[in-house]
């Protein structure tokens, strides 16, 4: 890709004969959010530590700037990584954990001065100096351990989980920071998460991976809305996924009802994955439904009620502002737009 900034082609990385990620290839551009989304265990943070360095591929490589960087030590390289415990120096106070990398440059003490002070004001801490960082909260031990890294002007930035200590509400308002950090400075931020909310929150990009393998990339709004296959559509937000035949284009076989849609390029009669999000089921009245059901069950949820309707021998998740008691018949109706067709993943 021409105008990646980092580049990986094929890498796979091998502990004692069992692939921790396997060919991963993936082009990571200028100033882009990327977030690498996945449960534990898919590779996410052996991919970050391969570009960080930390780990050499088994095979495969890493270009930066169009330059094999496969043998490049971590410190050599124009990244700062930020980890999830944050790796402060508990014998250093806040100047001295953010000036470290600096010194270590041997740049000159009124430089370093002005760069620590610049850095804690975009991070809203200054007046911290002197401050030790064991006496720091939470989110502010994070801002330091960004701090220290953003100080070395680094052109990548790579996050791994590093809210992922935090607190709800903390964690929610260190998303929009960095996002907004991000913006403002203009450095590719590459950043691991399981949160599936945090990645739709503030990426450009998406990554989504199992069993160390990409399974799609795109932006948030067609990872989520045009999920690849049925791992993504279980994986980002809640989803309806049962089994449906696909008759012609823009006609499906679902739940015994043939129902239209907007796919195309099906085999005729071929077995398919249907997924349908919890908010685009439209609960309406019994006489008007493509399917006719009963309410099993309302949770409130906040900002909707999340329902199940048993209709056609299948279970399925509704999100609503609109209450419907337990037991009452209902319809269910769906847009041909809100129907997602996926290739069936047979198990091997």
């Amino acid at each position: 890709m021409a105008d990646a900034l980092i580049s990986l082609y094929n890498v796979s990385k091998d502990y004692n004969g069992s692939e921790a990620i396997t060919d991963i290839t993936l082009h990571i551009t200028k100033n882009e959010f990327l977030t690498m989304l996945g449960p534990s265990g898919c590779g996410k943070t052996t991919t970050l530590r391969v570009i960080g360095g930390f780990e050499h591929p088994s095979k495969g490589e890493i270009i930066f700037e169009g330059v094999n960087i496969n043998n490049l030590p971590p410190y050599k390289r124009k990244v700062n990584t930020v980890f999830q415990k944050y790796a402060l120096f508990p014998h250093m106070n806040v100047y001295e954990n953010i000036a470290f990398g600096l010194k270590i440059k041997k740049m000159d003490h009124s430089d370093i001065e002005k760069k620590v002070s610049s850095i804690l004001e975009l991070v809203a801490l200054t007046g911290f100096e002197k401050r030790s960082v064991n006496s720091l909260s939470g989110g502010q031990q994070q801002r330091i351990a960004i701090a220290r890294a953003l100080v070395n002007e680094p052109e990548v930035l790579l996050l791994d989980e590093p809210l992922g200590a935090l607190d709800l509400q903390l964690r929610k308002e260190m998303q929009l920071e960095l996002k907004a950090m991000q913006k403002r400075l203009g450095i590719t931020f590459v950043y691991v998460t399981h949160d599936q909310e945090e990645a739709l929150t503030m990426s450009d990009t998406i990554v989504v991976m199992n069993q160390g393998q990409i399974q799609q990339i795109g932006d948030p709004e067609i990872v989520y809305n045009e999920p690849v296959n049925s791992f993504v559509a279980g994986f980002i937000g809640e989803s309806n996924i049962v089994t449906g035949v696909m008759l012609e284009d823009f006609q499906v076989e679902l739940a015994g009802k043939n129902v239209r849609c907007t796919d195309k390029g099906f085999f005729r009669n071929e077995v398919v994955d249907v997924v349908i999000r919890p908010e685009d089921l439209k609960i309406v009245k019994e006489s008007e439904g493509i399917f006719n059901g009963i309410v099993k069950s309302a949770i409130f949820k906040g900002v909707h009620y999340e329902m199940v309707v048993f209709a056609q021998n299948i279970n399925w998740i509704i999100h609503s502002t609109r209450l419907q008691p337990v037991g009452m018949n209902v319809g269910l109706n769906i847009d041909p737009f809100d129907i997602h067709i996926m290739k069936k993943v047979m198990a091997s």
